[in-house]
């Protein structure tokens, strides 16, 4: 009879063994949705809308780079465009379209 009960009390605890591992697997999965949630999901999205400003980026708009300086936008190319900073005619810079954080398109209220 004793031997019974022994065997009993380690069926049980296999038992349980197994539900702790499965709550430990929901327990990882519940912090990978959160860490998506508030981590990735929100740099994928800001990155898209990054992506989308600098694809209709085009000539005469305003532009603050990531170092601080406004500019207008002179030329486009595929990865570089040429900013003209100030008054000075003689102050086009090349820059890469990663390094422009805000554009600002010329005001086209006076078209008739």
């Amino acid at each position: 009879m004793y031997n019974l009960i022994l065997l009993e009390g380690t069926t049980e605890s296999t038992t349980g063994g197994a539900g702790s591992i499965a709550f430990l697997i929901l327990q990882f999965a519940v912090l990978g949705l959160v860490f998506y949630f508030l981590l990735i999901r929100p740099q994928k999205k800001q990155q898209k809308a990054m992506q989308a400003m600098l694809s209709t980026l085009e000539k005469g708009d305003s532009v603050l780079t990531s170092s601080g300086f406004y500019g207008v936008v002179i030329d486009v190319m595929d990865e570089v465009v040429i900013v003209e900073f100030g008054n000075n005619k003689n102050c086009r810079i090349p820059m890469k379209k990663s390094a422009i954080v805000e554009v600002e398109k010329p005001n086209t209220e006076n078209k008739a």
